[in-house]
């Protein structure tokens, strides 16, 4: 209904008839569609923004695991050269977790 009033081959009166409507409220209608109108072109950009976060926040999950993975890595090396060399291994501070 709102978009044959915008297409403006008919009448506002006319097309209100057909549909049983006040006219009035066919104005309001368009006058609502019109003010929304930009709302199908802001969602479109929110998706695309979510796309890029969610690809940005994946990365720096992998990345954060890449670090995680040579951090252990690096304290296994670092235990069993303490336990070669018969020194004992020191502890974990689990105040620090």
């Amino acid at each position: 209904m709102v978009l044959a009033v915008l297409e403006g081959d008919r009448e506002l009166g006319e097309i209100a008839a057909e549909n049983n409507l006040n006219p009035n409220m066919v104005r309001t209608r368009k006058a609502e569609f019109i003010k929304n109108a930009n709302r199908v072109f802001n969602e479109r950009q929110s998706e695309k923004e979510i796309r890029r976060n969610g690809a940005e926040l994946e990365q720096e999950r992998d990345q954060m695991l890449k670090a995680i993975g040579q951090l252990t890595m690096e304290r296994d090396f670092l235990q069993e050269v303490f336990r070669r060399n018969g020194y004992p291994v020191p502890a974990q501070d689990k105040s620090k977790r």
